[in-house]
């Protein structure tokens, strides 16, 4: 959008850079007496080349030995009190869910372990670009820490340039009933939601809000990332059209449901691809609409893709499935959350038991794998309850491809049961969740003993989590499906 409207801009993925210059940090192999550690850094670029490599995937034992080998190295180069790995960054001392604790982080960013990559990348950066405004888009947690020292580097360095931050977990924290702006003096804007036209604005500059835009990726590098090519994300949605079921934090933060026009996905898909050369696509929806899935069906872009759907009839209709198949449909993700119709009906889901069987059949029949999502601890759900999940899931585990097992986390801003007992989930102003005293007694303590000891350990379950791409889990899924 910024591109087409003549507005000189740069996509920086400080994500894959920062962990790939932490990787490469000079090391030598002998400076340790561990083995596991002296072949981890010797390999270290061997793993990094084969991670793009899609003949690693057809060796499962081989792609995980080469994913806990990078893990290895990345242990290896963190200190013992801030630890990095692939998918998470923890500080010892600072928590990310506390507001007092990222502005720490701001005020000293020189501790941080990424400092060394930023400061290099950054003054380089702005040098070269003079950028009078920096967008940062923070979506996870194990980003916040890093993301605010990089914040307090910017204002420490290059005070003149205004600062913008906005994404997924910072759209939760304003969505918060009780949220006060803790970084007023740090940040100059906040945006929560969809950033587009927020962020024109703040830049002077209109828009007509006609179209939804469509993303450009022409300034980002595709390449270094750890997949076998580039994956493109691509959001025909924001919200989620079902929008009912209880404790959703989409429901809980009233986020609103607005879709890209199907036949505009369609185009956009088939540009961005031709820009790209992707690998594979990723729908980033919440889940995809009926009328997206039609429309994809009937539209074979000639590449992989895959994302979450609703169990629905029409997922139930076996040449739908394969007409699905047809069109590039490697994986859909499913939200069955539990193998008890009242707890599904509690949970308002609005699929039932019946539905989910036929839909997980048609897909294998269909070749197209699955990624199963259940939920455990809900105020609806007793033992027996999740042990008739546990039934559910053995009976359908031809059918299941890959598992993901949760425990229930209350949304803080959710609607609470008249009869649940709330209590306190964190010490941090910025918690997304609280605990909650379970009705039946069937506390995360109860879930967790459940899970460990009966549910992983059944073979059927067994054999499914065995499946499970170490670390990267459902973003690299669907290069395993068979």
């Amino acid at each position: 959008m910024l591109g087409s409207l003549g507005v000189e801009h740069r996509l920086l993925d400080a994500n894959r850079e920062g962990l790939l210059n932490l990787l490469r940090s000079p090391l030598s192999p002998e400076g340790t007496q561990d083995a596991w550690t002296r072949r981890a850094l010797r390999n270290l670029e061997s793993n990094l080349r084969a991670m793009r490599d899609p003949v690693l995937y057809r060796n499962p034992d081989r792609y995980k030995r080469a994913v806990r080998d990078i893990g290895r190295v990345l242990a290896y180069v963190s200190s013992h009190d801030k630890a990095v790995s692939l998918v998470n960054y923890e500080d010892k001392g600072l928590s990310p869910l506390k507001s007092r604790d990222l502005i720490t982080a701001a005020e000293h960013p020189g501790l941080n372990p990424f400092y060394p990559y930023f400061r290099s990348r950054l003054e380089g950066l702005f040098s070269s670009e003079k950028p009078l405004v920096v967008g940062i888009s923070l979506n996870y947690l194990s980003q916040a820490l890093v993301s605010f020292s990089i914040i307090g580097f910017i204002k420490q360095q290059f005070p003149g340039v205004k600062l913008i931050l906005g994404g997924g977990l910072v759209t939760s924290w304003v969505k918060n009933p009780g949220w006060k702006n803790p970084f007023s003096g740090l940040v100059d804007h906040i945006v929560a939601g969809p950033g587009e036209y927020p962020l024109l604005s703040l830049l002077g500059l209109q828009a007509r809000e006609t179209k939804t835009p469509r993303p450009d990726y022409s300034t980002l590098s595709k390449e270094g990332y750890l997949s076998p090519g580039f994956i493109l994300p691509y959001s025909a949605s924001t919200g989620c059209y079902w929008n009912r079921c209880a404790f959703c934090p989409e429901k809980a933060e009233k986020n609103t449901y607005l879709s890209v026009p199907v036949q505009q996905v369609i185009e956009d898909l088939g540009v961005l691809s031709q820009a790209t050369g992707p690998s594979l696509i990723h729908i980033l929806d919440n889940a995809i609409s009926p009328a997206l899935l039609d429309s994809l069906s009937e539209n074979p872009m000639g590449i992989p893709w895959y994302g979450f759907a609703r169990v629905s009839p029409r997922l139930a209709d076996p040449d739908f499935c394969m007409d699905l198949k047809r069109s590039g449909c490697v994986m859909l993700k499913l939200g069955i959350e539990s193998g008890d119709q009242y707890v599904l009906d509690a949970l308002h889901k609005g699929i039932t038991l019946e539905t989910s069987s036929v839909v997980l059949k048609n897909l294998r029949k269909a070749g197209i794998g699955t990624y199963v999502y259940l939920i455990f601890g809900t105020p609806a759900e007793n033992e027996r309850s999740a042990e008739k999940t546990l039934e559910f899931t053995v009976q359908h585990s031809e059918c299941i491809d890959f598992l993901n097992l949760a425990i229930f986390n209350m949304p803080v801003c959710e609607v609470h049961p008249p009869d649940v007992e709330i209590r306190r989930f964190s010490e941090g102003d910025l918690s997304l969740y609280t605990d909650f005293v379970h009705p039946q007694g069937w506390d995360r303590r109860h879930v967790r003993l459940f899970l460990e000891k009966k549910f992983r350990r059944h073979p059927a379950v067994a054999g499914i989590l065995n499946n499970e791409p170490p670390l990267f889990t459902s973003n690299h899924a669907p290069f395993f499906v068979k």
